[in-house]
């Protein structure tokens, strides 16, 4: 009697696998980025962290400037999508007061901290990094605009970007806050910033 075998776990495809190896590489850089800064991580270093040669890291990437860009990309994703979730909601308040914890919490995250700072400081002496920072500054800063118009009440135009600037300051400053004074209460903070941000957004 011959058996039947069940459905096989199917595995992933060529496109698939290339984003697997994509994250692989852009996780082990930003270990070395946090670690070792911009100069100092080195491909052969990535190649080491990541468990792939270097040959294999230049068949995505032709250099640092484009893993760096891979991670900008991902902040920007993960940026954008905590935007959609707050156009979404049927309940304004509460999801903007879970999105501020969440972004206190990333801000005052040491590693977080590390890799943004870095790549900043990069972006200061580098103009392609310049670039790359600045577009997806105004990327998300549209985003957040268009965020503003569907969470609160008819606003100006002047007023949206005053609104806008004051919230990537607030966050922004946070990031380097946290650096200065790692002691800083996580939950202490976040209440201070819900209270901050209801007041901004008129909620």
């Amino acid at each position: 009697m011959s058996s039947i075998a069940g459905p096989a776990e199917a595995e992933p495809g060529a496109s698939a696998r290339a984003e697997i190896r994509r994250a692989q590489i852009l996780d082990a850089a930003a270990a070395c980025f946090r670690e070792h800064g911009f100069h100092g991580a080195s491909i052969a270093r990535i190649s080491r962290a990541s468990g792939m040669s270097p040959g294999h890291i230049y068949h995505y990437f032709r250099n640092k400037e484009e893993i760096i860009e891979g991670i900008v990309e991902q902040d920007v994703a993960r940026i954008l999508d905590v935007h959609g979730r707050l156009r979404a909601t049927a309940d304004p308040e509460a999801t903007t007061m879970v999105c501020v914890a969440e972004a206190v919490r990333n801000m005052l995250d040491p590693d977080m901290a590390a890799l943004k700072l870095e790549i900043l400081a990069e972006a200061a002496r580098n103009t392609r990094i310049a670039e790359l920072v600045r577009a997806a500054d105004r990327r998300t800063r549209a985003s957040l605009i268009e965020t503003l118009c569907a969470l609160g009440k008819a606003r100006s135009a002047d007023d949206l970007d005053e609104c806008a600037d004051s919230l990537c300051a607030m966050f922004d400053g946070l990031m380097t806050r946290g650096v200065r004074n790692p002691d800083l209460d996580a939950d202490t903070v976040t209440r201070r910033y819900q209270r901050m941000v209801k007041s901004l957004l008129q909620l």
